[in-house]
Order: C-alpha cells, then sequence, then structure tokens
C-alpha cells in the first residue's frame, strides 16, 4: 500500500489493473485499518478517472458473491449516496411503486454511510432478511415481483471498508461504484448521481454497457429527482433538464422531503407513504423517480403515461402489496 500512496500523493493516478489490484487486496484483507482510510481519504481529495473506477468495479464484480437472474428483465434504481441532503428514503419507495406496476426489480442497496437511514437500514427496520440465496431471491422476484441486494453480503471489500466509510461520514469512491456493481446485472437501470462530473462518468460507463439507463442529476445536488429544482436527464439517447413541473407537476421545498433523524422514524416514514398516506411532496417525488424508471424500460410511450401507472400502482395498494408479500416471504 505504501507504493500505491506515494503514486496518489504525487497526484498520479492509477491504471486501471493497478486500481483492481488494490481494491482485490482491500477486499482481501491484505492491508490494515489505517493504510485503507488512507487511501479511501485520498479520493476525498481529487477527482477519481474512469480507469480508476473500472479498476475498482473490475476488482467487485471479480471477488462478488455470483447470482443468475437473468431470466427476469430486471430494474435497479439507485443514488449514488453521498449527497449529504438526508432525504427519505425515496428510490427505495420508488422500487415499489415500479414493482407494484408489475415491472421486476432488483434492489441493490447497502446501509447509509453519510445519511441516517440507507435502503438497507430500512429494509432490515421493516422486517426484511438479507440473503445471497440464488433460489430464494428468485422466489421473491416470482411471487412479489422484486428482490432486496445488501451490498456487503454479495461484495466482501464492502465489509471490509463499511466501518471506516461510517467512521469518515463523507461520501466516498465507493458511492459511486455501488451503482455500478448490482450482482443481477439488471438489464434496466436508473442510477442518480450528486453532480455533473459523476453524470459525465456514469455516462460513459454505461454506454458501454449497451443497457437501457437513465442517469439524474438534481441540479441543487441531490442525487434523485427533488422537484426542488431542475433535474438533469441523460439516457442513451442523450440529455436533457427538466423542470418540477414537467416531472411531479409542482416544485417542493427541501423540508418536504426530509428523512428521519433515527432508522425507526425514516421506516414510519416510509410506510406512511407506501399506504398512500404521505404528504403531497412526498408522494410527488417518490412518482417522478418511480416514473422515470418506468420510461427506462421502453415499455412506456411517454413520460406521462409513465408516471400515470406509478400513481396506479400506489393509490390502489399494489406497491404496499408487493412489500407485504415480500415480507411474508421472510
Amino acid at each position: 500500500m505504501k507504493k500505491i500512496l506515494q503514486i496518489l500523493f504525487e497526484h498520479k493516478t492509477l491504471a486501471r489493473p493497478l486500481a483492481k489490484e488494490v481494491l482485490v487486496n482491500i477486499g482481501k484483507g491484505v492491508y490494515n485499518e489505517h493504510e485503507v482510510t488512507a487511501f479511501m481519504t485520498v479520493y476525498l481529495m481529487r477527482s477519481i478517472t474512469i480507469a480508476e473506477l473500472q479498476g475498482f468495479q473490475d476488482a467487485l464484480l471479480e471477488l462478488c458473491v455470483k447470482i443468475d437472474l437473468s431470466e427476469f428483465e430486471l430494474i435497479d434504481i439507485v443514488g449514488t449516496g453521498g449527497d449529504g441532503k438526508n432525504t427519505f428514503n425515496i428510490s427505495t419507495l420508488a422500487c415499489f411503486i415500479v414493482a407494484g406496476t408489475g415491472q421486476k426489480v432488483a434492489k441493490h442497496g447497502n446501509y447509509g454511510a453519510s445519511s441516517v437511514s440507507g435502503a438497507s437500514n430500512v429494509m432490515e427496520q421493516l422486517g426484511y432478511r438479507f440473503k445471497v440465496d440464488e433460489a430464494g431471491l428468485k422466489a421473491e422476484i416470482e411471487d412479489a415481483g422484486i428482490c432486496f441486494l445488501h451490498a456487503p453480503l454479495f461484495h466482501p471489500a464492502l465489509r471490509t471498508v463499511g466501518p471506516i466509510r461510517k467512521n469518515l461520514a463523507m461520501r466516498t469512491f465507493f458511492n459511486m461504484l455501488g451503482p455500478m456493481v448490482n450482482p443481477a446485472s439488471p438489464k434496466y437501470q436508473l442510477v442518480g448521481v450528486y453532480n455533473l462530473e459523476m453524470a459525465r462518468v456514469y455516462n460513459y460507463l454505461l454506454q458501454l454497457t449497451g443497457k437501457s439507463f437513465t442517469i439524474i442529476h438534481g441540479l441543487d445536488g441531490y442525487d434523485e429527482i427533488s422537484l426542488t429544482n431542475d433535474t438533469k436527464v441523460i439516457t442513451n439517447e442523450g440529455d436533457r433538464i427538466m423542470t418540477a413541473e414537467q416531472l411531479g407537476k409542482r416544485m417542493v421545498s427541501p423540508e418536504d422531503i426530509a428523512g428521519g433523524q433515527t432508522v425507526e422514524e425514516s421506516a414510519k416514514i416510509f410506510m406512511k407513504i407506501l399506504k398512500g398516506e404521505g404528504t403531497w411532496a412526498q408522494h410527488a417525488v417518490v412518482l417522478a423517480n418511480a416514473a422515470m424508471a418506468l420510461q427506462c424500460t421502453g415499455k412506456y410511450k411517454t413520460y406521462e403515461d409513465a408516471y400515470r401507472a406509478s400513481v396506479e400502482s400506489l393509490e390502489s395498494g399494489n406497491a404496499e402489496k408487493t412489500l407485504k408479500r415480500l415480507i411474508a416471504l421472510q
């Protein structure tokens, strides 16, 4: 690690094979906690290159616990996290609304590192049991239309750095990696990023995959459609700016979409919204993210069609039934 840190301290960058080697070694526990902390801290002070990100991705996918869910046409809705906004669990709620329309979902998530309650925190609180059992995950998709993939179970490197990320309590390059290493390799992907540089990097990397994707970035720094400002939307076809009015009928304020101060509080907000009992602003934000995900699949002619399908999923109770079916399988 000393040699690697020296390269980075001299403002040089890592070639893709070397970046992969470092992260493989982190995953295998070759370095001590202080070495790993120093390595991660470097990337808090400088941008990551595409080659480095690709190398880290290669490492995580090589070490990943393998599952095959390719018989399903899956989508994942995931933000990189690390935007520091502490919103409620928007992308996880959007996943249940999307699943309530009949679209199969494989949600990749983790405990919150820089927020109170990440996707894994709230799912665990609601009674979901994390698993790597392929048959169990397939049964969940077949019965409930959704399964949850807890990142540290599938990625040893994430398990190793989890306590360090929590102690740093800031976004690290692992935030950037999360959406790129879903073990289910979903056919469709909606990715939220916290800045325009990451949007550019993800656009490049996702174009290479050939999959249908949509990248979203709230122009006031959110890694999802927040409706607090305009949203940059990037797809395979190009990019555009969409207003809050276009996406969710009107703007909302940051206070409207704040998350809880504890995991328990976050889970209560989650269930209130899923039951259709949230505020107008909470519903609008979740529906906008779900609609954008549905449109990404190419199964809806327009965004408005996808938005209507999302509304139907929430108001009919299908989204809540999806969660109930999933928890009943645990």
